[in-house]
Parts: structure tokens; C-alpha cells; sequence
């Protein structure tokens, strides 16, 4: 592999910041992530909206959550705001093999309400300071090229975008982003 890694791979589990706690999904997060697929564009593909029958469900969700609560490697984090305790969507990373098969890839995603507020680069920030922690040399993201506020919030967290393009679609372009710790 030629690069330094920890020998049994870290558990993304709990981190703070100011005014974010970030922690392991709760099946009761399952009607906030309902309520972020009913907000999303129109222009995300199909598979990530809900469908015509209303799928998935808060039930869904939470049987989803319920079925990753594996440990096997770091994930995504409920976003909770400190004080209150409201969860306003989630940050963490995924294993998509966008950039590399080995990196993370930083994945957002924040309910509409909350949007301007530095909530994505606050939350962006903690989760790349575990990566940087946990040894991993990069971290990856994409982004739709039409999505101009999670491509800010990339800049301003030191991403760079390449010239890849993930994906290209109806739905615009995918592009690929990278930030080397």
C-alpha cells in the first residue's frame, strides 16, 4: 500500500465543535433524514429522491440506520445542534471509491432551515481533523457543479476541485474534489 495506516480501522463515534455535536445516527434521527429527501432539488438524481409511492419512509430509514450500526468502518454522524439537542441533518464520511477505494470521501448534507449559517464548514471541519487524525493522507468529495453553496463550503474547508467528473447526467455534472492532509 506504501502509505502509514492504523492497523485496525477507527470508528468515526463523537465529535464537537462550538455549536455542533456530531454523533452515531439514532433511529430517531429517521424523521429529520426523511424530511432531508423530501427537501432535496430537483435536479439530484431519481434514486436519492423519494420515489412516487413516498419511499423511502421514516420506518425505512430507521430500519436503514438500524441495519448500519455495524462498526465495521467510520460513517456518517447525525449533526445535532449543542443546547438544543435538534438534529439538522448529518456529516461524516463514506467509502464510495470516488476518489480512491482507500480515502474517505466527506459527505454533507444539512436541512434547508439551517442552510448560511457555517453549519456544513463547522461540521466539515471536525470531521477532517479525525481524518487527519485517524492517518489517512486525502480526503475526496463530490459535488454537483450546480450546488454553488456545498461547493463554497468545500473551498472554504481547502478542497480543491480536480478535473474530474464523477458522473454526467441529466442532473448536471459530478465533480470530483480533493483536499491532501
Amino acid at each position: 500500500m506504501g502509505r502509514w495506516r492504523m492497523a485496525a480501522e477507527p470508528r468515526l463515534n463523537r465529535l464537537e465543535t462550538d455549536r455542533l455535536l456530531l454523533r452515531p445516527q439514532q433511529e430517531d434521527d429517521a424523521t429529520v433524514f426523511r424530511q432531508l429527501w423530501t427537501e432535496r432539488d430537483e435536479r439530484v438524481p431519481a434514486h436519492r429522491r423519494l420515489d412516487t409511492d413516498g419511499h423511502p419512509t421514516v420506518q425505512e430509514i430507521a430500519r436503514h440506520i438500524r441495519a448500519e450500526d455495524s462498526g465495521m468502518r467510520p460513517g456518517l454522524l447525525a449533526a445535532e445542534l449543542r443546547g438544543t439537542g435538534d438534529v439538522i441533518g448529518y456529516c461524516g464520511v463514506v467509502f464510495n471509491g470516488n476518489g480512491s477505494a482507500e480515502d474517505p470521501e466527506l459527505a454533507f448534507e444539512l436541512l434547508r432551515s439551517v442552510h448560511n449559517r457555517g453549519y456544513a464548514t463547522e461540521a466539515g471541519r471536525a470531521v477532517i481533523e479525525w481524518v487527519r487524525t485517524a492517518g489517512y493522507p486525502r480526503i475526496w468529495a463530490s459535488v454537483w457543479d450546480w450546488n454553488a453553496a456545498s461547493r463554497r463550503a468545500l473551498q472554504k474547508l481547502g478542497f480543491r476541485e480536480t478535473d474530474v467528473v464523477n458522473r454526467e447526467s441529466a442532473h448536471g455534472r459530478s465533480l470530483l474534489t480533493v483536499l491532501e492532509l
